[in-house]
């Protein structure tokens, strides 16, 4: 299932190699047909810059940007699937 029509700009998920959350995430979302596209913020220094610039400095992946139909733009760390798909509604 797409979430809109332009559903992989719409879900943004910042990961680095070796994170298992971002594993986990990309499982859940590919498993529900939730289109996304990954970052990877070891190979972009502006993606780096942006996660730490939301997470406190820190480079806490996956960090996902989400950008609803109606324009509403989310920024979630390490959220659950439920999260993402209430800010894509939003």
């Amino acid at each position: 299932m797409n979430t809109s029509p332009d559903s992989a700009s719409a879900v943004t998920v910042y990961w680095r190699p070796g994170c298992v959350f971002c594993i986990k995430l990309w499982f859940k979302l590919r498993l529900t047909g939730t289109r996304y596209r990954p970052v990877n913020i070891w190979r972009d220094p502006e993606a780096a810059a942006f996660v730490r610039s939301v997470n406190d400095g820190n480079e806490t992946v996956p960090t996902v940007r989400v950008l609803s139909p109606a324009g509403a733009e989310s920024v979630l760390t390490n959220p659950s699937l439920a999260r993402i798909r209430r800010a894509l509604a939003a």
